[in-house]
């Protein structure tokens, strides 16, 4: 059955940086969502605190100082432990999960999990691959290549037709990126036609493309040895040289 059908997760993470192998977890959320009405069914939310300085710049997009998440942030290796076992369960009932440049938050998520000494996404799956995530952001890149303009989301919200609740809001971004997947449905019938699993197929191939192309465009431009790395939903450690640009 078409995925846009189903049920679908929203995920969102806020953060100490732009790194997300460096980076670490100062808000999350998941999401539930019933139906293309977008409304909320269920949601998880945490606040943790990341045991490093929150940088000022990263507070103001976020909103979280250091001072709060010391104070009120539940302990970093618990937080990822619960979202990671939160998105395995939804994944084991085949729940799409739905996350706004996935590559950013679920690599983030998986370098957590192994700073912390806990079973991967994949373990809790009984060593399946993870998914099927379903990544706005990759999407609407693929299918309108050429549209100009941002492709954060907020500004592809306002492509769609989506009100936004609040940017850099766990919660609001997560929902958000399930109406806006909703959305491309709605415009694009050859993404809506497609199941989760082959949707899922399409988007490793489609980043691929998108990584390949910005990695030419970056050496004509003259970064010589610029390297995009074209893994997509999860990018494991790789050399410091390498880039990865982020969307939030």
């Amino acid at each position: 059955m078409s995925w846009h059908r189903h049920a679908l997760v929203g995920f969102d993470l806020e953060t100490t940086g732009t790194d997300p192998l460096e980076a670490r977890i100062v808000t999350a959320a998941v999401i539930a969502v019933d139906g293309r009405d977008g409304e909320p069914a269920d949601r998880h939310s945490w606040l943790a605190d990341p045991g490093i300085r929150i940088p000022a710049q990263a507070s103001a997009i976020h909103g979280i100082s250091s001072e709060r998440a010391a104070a009120e942030g539940r302990p970093a290796r618990e937080v990822a432990d619960e979202i990671a076992d939160t998105l395995a369960g939804y994944w084991r009932r085949g729940v799409p999960v739905v996350a706004y440049n996935a590559a950013f938050d679920l690599t983030l998520l998986t370098a957590e999990l192994r700073r912390h000494r806990l079973p991967s996404l994949s373990d809790r799956l009984g060593g399946a691959p993870i998914g099927p995530v379903i990544d706005p952001y990759t999407i609407d890149r693929a299918v309108d290549r050429y549209r100009k303009g941002k492709r954060n989301l907020e500004a592809v919200c306002v492509e769609y037709g989506v009100v936004h609740g609040g940017a850099h809001d766990a919660t609001a971004d997560a929902l958000a990126a399930v109406r806006v997947a909703y959305a491309i449905a709605g415009r694009h019938p050859s993404v809506a036609e497609l199941d989760a699993g082959r949707l899922h197929e399409r988007q490793i191939a489609w980043y691929a493309e998108w990584a390949a192309d910005f990695q030419r465009f970056l050496r004509r431009k003259g970064t010589a040895d610029a390297v995009i790395d074209g893994r997509w939903p999860v990018r494991e450690p790789v050399p410091a040289a390498e880039t990865m640009p982020s969307v939030g």
